[in-house]
């Protein structure tokens, strides 16, 4: 068990047991020292857990709760790629799209998150540049989704 995955689980957290591509994609392409994971949506093993649109009326804290969800599906693909969590470097890049009413206005925080996930850990190196924009829809209704870009060793 790599570092980051016992990391994950003194926070209760565990990898799903697989995350199968929805679509005629990877998952993910690891190119000179930059691994790019396609966008995962909140599923778990294949199951997405949360729907769209969301809404005003939507509990921020479970919406936060599939951003997470998403970023656990991204690290899985990253396991896949490298065979070690503990081979990422830095986290470059996330970015993350919410399924939303027209002027949703809360999609960055709920893409928090799963910055958060990174940030917890991988300390300083977890911290990146990111996009958070609000969506008519997602693959599956998915209420969102989160796709990243690793620098590896």
């Amino acid at each position: 068990m790599s570092e980051i995955e016992k990391r994950l689980a003194d926070m209760g957290l565990e990898l799903p047991p697989d995350c199968p591509p929805r679509a005629s994609f990877v998952k993910f392409r690891l190119w000179n020292g930059l691994l790019v994971l396609s966008g995962q949506i909140c599923e778990w093993n294949g199951e997405p857990r949360w729907f769209g649109p969301v809404t005003e009326a939507t509990d921020l804290a479970e919406m936060q709760q599939a951003a997470r969800l998403c970023a656990l599906n991204l690290l899985f693909c990253a396991r896949e790629a490298l065979g070690s969590l503990d081979r990422v470097e830095q986290v470059l890049r996330l970015g993350g799209f919410v399924n939303a009413e027209q002027g949703y206005a809360r999609g960055p925080a709920i893409i928090d998150a799963a910055s958060q996930l990174f940030i917890d850990l991988y300390g300083e190196a977890g911290r990146h540049a990111r996009t958070a924009v609000c969506v008519s829809s997602l693959p599956a209704n998915a209420a969102v989704e989160v796709d990243a870009l690793l620098a590896v060793r």
